[in-house]
């Protein structure tokens, strides 16, 4: 077993977070970069406090989803662990089941 595959089993049992978590949090950290979804011409400013998500942990999404901007959700574990502030990752912890519903605040935009 690699020393990458050890370490991603180790945080997903600490944590009791699942790869599913880490691909929320991808796609959250990339609309909290871009709540427009790359649609120029489109500004949307965003309280994320309001989403209750902390400025500090806001802001590490951002640059996490900068990162990954037009990257796949399913990124290695360790690699999504290893770029989070402490406070993003309690964060993350915490709120691992209501990811799904910062995505459902931000409609698709070629949907009707």
């Amino acid at each position: 077993m690699s020393q990458e595959h050890n370490e991603s089993l180790q945080i997903q049992e600490i944590t009791k977070l699942k790869p599913k978590h880490f691909a929320d949090l991808v796609r959250s950290a990339q609309l909290v970069f871009d709540p427009t979804a790359g649609v120029s011409g489109r500004h949307i400013t965003v309280d994320w406090e309001q989403f209750g998500i902390p400025r500090d942990v806001a802001d590490n999404l951002k640059s996490l989803g900068q990162h990954y901007q037009y990257a796949s959700p399913h990124i290695p574990v360790e690699d999504i662990w290893s770029k989070l502030t402490p406070e993003t990752r309690i964060w993350f912890v915490e709120n691992k089941d209501r990811l799904w519903q910062l995505e459902e605040a931000f409609p698709a935009l070629d949907e009707d």
